[in-house]
C-alpha cells in the first residue's frame, strides 16, 4: 500500500505540516504530562482508525517507558485499572472532543468537569489543543491512506 499523496515532499504539504508540528510542540511546554500526551494520541488515533499516528505514537509512548500493558490496554481504558483518575480523565475528555459529532452538545459538562478536577486551566488548554492538533494529523493521514508499521522512534526529530 502507498499513500494517495506524497505529504513529505509536497512544499504545501511541509509548511502545514511545520505549523501543525509547531503547535504540538507549544503543547509539549504546558506541563501536561508526557504521559497523557502520547495517551491522548493514542486513543484518538485508535478511534480515527489512523493506522499511521497509532504506530507512532505507541511507539515512542515504548520508547519513552510507557508499559506494554498500558499500550495495550489503551482502547478499553474504562475496564483497565492500570490508568491513574487524571489519565482516565482525559481519556474521557479525548474521546468526547474526538467524536464530536456523535453529540449535539459537544462535549458533555460532566466530562468538562473530571479533567478539571485533574488539569490546571493551561493544562486543559494543552489538553484540548493537543485533542484537536491530533485529530488533524488523524484526518491528513485517514484521507491521503498513509501507511503503517515502519514509524521508526524519532523519525520526525
Amino acid at each position: 500500500m502507498s499513500a494517495r499523496l506524497n505529504m513529505l515532499g509536497s512544499p504545501t504539504a511541509g509548511t502545514i505540516l511545520k505549523n501543525l508540528t509547531a503547535a504540538g510542540r507549544a503543547v509539549s511546554e504546558t506541563g501536561l504530562p508526557d504521559r497523557t500526551r502520547e495517551l491522548v494520541k493514542i486513543r484518538a488515533s485508535q478511534i480515527n482508525g489512523c493506522g499511521f499516528c497509532t504506530d507512532m505514537h505507541t511507539k515512542e509512548a515504548a520508547a519513552a517507558g510507557e508499559t506494554q500493558l498500558r499500550l495495550n490496554l489503551v482502547a478499553a481504558w474504562r475496564e483497565a485499572t492500570v490508568f491513574t483518575d487524571a489519565e482516565r480523565a482525559a481519556l474521557e475528555l479525548t474521546e468526547q472532543g474526538t467524536r464530536i459529532a456523535d453529540a449535539a452538545g459537544g462535549v458533555p459538562d460532566d466530562v468538562w468537569a473530571r479533567a478539571a478536577q485533574h488539569y490546571d486551566e493551561e493544562q486543559l488548554v494543552a489538553l484540548v489543543s493537543l485533542i484537536a492538533l491530533i485529530n488533524a494529523f488523524n484526518r491528513l493521514n485517514v484521507i491521503v491512506q498513509q501507511p503503517a508499521g515502519d514509524y521508526q522512534v524519532g523519525q520526525f526529530g
